[in-house]
């Protein structure tokens, strides 16, 4: 019955799904990478963060945790800026890295990592570096079963380079039950609540998509007739942005929430936490009598939530549920619907091109099968307005703030769906984080078109300037980037624009090419504003 640590470890892959594994190989992993097998996939990215943003995209894109092998030390380092924001994503990561062999750990040798398991923490569910060869499948399999627990989230296993052939037993087969029932008495108090209210709203949140939540969402609103925000900083899709209840996006500042949700006599906070602020200020809705309740898989979320009673479960069991329980009567009738949405007007073209225009003109060249993959922090007000998402699976972008994410992830998308065309919309400051990710697209020949908003600068911290009433703040202007040569020197075709009668033509070719594609657009530079009072 015994094998080798490194078969009982692809067994275990193979039987988890598991077969893709994202990497930059170094001489630690080299071992467990030896005659590599004709089932399984090795998709290489040229520097660990973009490893760690690929196999997070692929993830949270199929529903499925995502297999990361790093190599140790430094490369565990580079990586952790995508850690973060896979912990922050909810994307479940099974990462192990290569270490030292157990003989030379004392001594401090090259590419030795002096506590492993501690560097990455506290922004994985689980760390570990087995105490015994033996333990590395077990490892990993706990390591699995734990990132597929809600909420989701990367964990951790270092693995000794000598390690890979020590004989072991296999690992056992087992299954953990990911989904948790809520609170059937707390059910109830919440329906009762919501019954009785006279003009409640709903705030939903990137756990409604994640949950596959999104139709049971769309039934409890059209029940209750209540009006649907989406959470700040919400990384996917909350409600479907066309749909009539649709209300818009709630800012991550904490007296215009406050403003926007003491209109209503009842606050449901669906798949957030309460809530994601980004600039200080007061809530007063935390002080009010209004209630609050609050429906998550996030434990943490849950309790650390300012006020308002906080339902833990499975939304894809909690909200049939809630609706099951309101009254028969439908409650909705009861009061009427909210005013439609006010929708902007078309921009107008100019040179230098207006943001809006480039965004307007962007949503009308996207297939409308496309997933979006944004990471442009200063335009994104400007494409909720101009580019709504109405298809669940239809967006992604990072919960963390941290840039370098979404190029990656947007490569991991489009593994994970080969037959879904996929933009990446980012800014020309975040594209530089990770520009390496496009050679990976490359080689893979996905069906990927990238559009670099260049502003000439870091946007948000423009914005955060009048935010923040500050001025001459240096490192904010970038200049001298050539995002075409840089695309093609990795083998990607690329095209510049800078005026608006030559847009359309090239947002329509690169949407249409097969394989990947980059726009760079050139635009005005005017400073957007993030945050509004209400």
């Amino acid at each position: 019955m015994t094998t080798t640590v490194r078969q009982a470890v692809l067994d275990l892959l193979r039987e988890t799904g598991m077969t893709t594994v994202f990497g930059n190989p170094g001489s630690t992993e080299m071992p467990f990478l030896d005659r590599f097998p004709a089932d399984f996939r090795y998709v290489l990215g040229l520097q660990e963060a973009c490893v760690v943003g690929m196999a997070d995209g692929f993830a949270r894109a199929t529903g499925r945790a995502a297999f990361v092998n790093l190599h140790s030390a430094a490369g565990v380092g580079h990586a952790l800026g995508n850690v973060f924001t896979a912990w922050r994503n909810q994307a479940p990561l099974v990462i192990t890295a290569g270490q030292q062999q157990r003989a030379l750990l004392p001594n401090h040798p090259f590419l030795g990592a002096v506590e492993a398991a501690s560097f990455p923490k506290p922004y994985v569910k689980f760390s570990i570096e087995p105490a015994r060869a033996e333990d590395v499948p077990a490892a990993i399999a706990q390591a699995w079963q734990v990132a597929m627990q809600r909420p989701w989230g990367p964990t951790f296993v270092s693995v000794p380079a000598d390690d890979w052939g020590a004989p072991c037993q296999p690992v056992i087969p087992r299954r953990v039950a990911p989904a948790m029932a809520p609170d059937p008495a707390l059910l109830a108090e919440a329906a009762a609540a919501l019954a009785g209210a006279r003009n409640p709203v709903l705030v939903a949140g990137p756990e409604v998509d994640q949950e596959g939540a999104g139709p049971a969402l769309v039934a409890l609103a059209e029940r209750l007739g209540a009006p649907v925000l989406t959470s700040p900083f919400a990384a996917r899709i909350a409600f479907p942005e066309d749909h009539p209840l649709f209300a818009g996006f709630l800012p991550a500042a904490p007296q215009a929430v406050s403003d926007r949700l003491m209109r209503h006599d009842l606050v449901l906070v669906v798949g957030a936490p309460v809530f994601t602020f980004h600039v200080g200020g007061e809530a007063a809705i935390f002080r009010s009598a209004i209630p609050i309740w609050h429906f998550t898989t996030d434990a943490e979320a849950a309790c650390a939530a300012p006020a308002g009673t906080s339902v833990l479960g499975a939304l894809g069991l909690a909200l049939p549920a809630l609706t099951a329980a309101l009254p028969a009567a439908p409650i909705g009738a009861r009061r009427p619907l909210p005013a439609p949405r006010p929708r902007p007007a078309p921009p107008e073209p100019a040179d230098p091109i207006p943001a809006e225009y480039l965004l307007h003109r962007l949503h009308h060249a996207m297939p409308a099968e496309a997933v979006l993959v944004e990471e442009a922090p200063s335009h994104r007000p400007a494409m909720q307005a101009q580019m709504p998402r109405v298809r669940w699976g239809s967006f992604f972008t990072m919960a963390s703030g941290g840039l370098g994410y979404s190029l990656p992830g947007a490569v991991g998308i489009a593994l994970a769906q080969p037959g879904t065309p996929v933009v990446c919309l980012i800014g020309d400051g975040s594209m530089m984080y990770a520009p390496q990710a496009l050679w990976t697209a490359v080689q893979q020949g996905l069906n990927l078109t990238v559009i670099v908003i260049n502003n000439g600068g870091y946007g948000a911290m423009r914005s955060f300037g009048q935010v923040l009433q500050v001025r001459d703040v240096p490192g904010i202007d970038l200049s001298g980037l050539d995002f075409v040569s840089l695309a093609r020197g990795m083998g990607c075709p690329g095209v510049q624009v800078t005026r608006a009668a030559d847009l359309d033509a090239a947002l329509a070719e690169a949407c249409a090419a097969p394989g990947p594609r980059l726009v760079e657009v050139v635009v005005d530079a005017a400073v957007p504003t993030l945050y509004h009072k209400s």
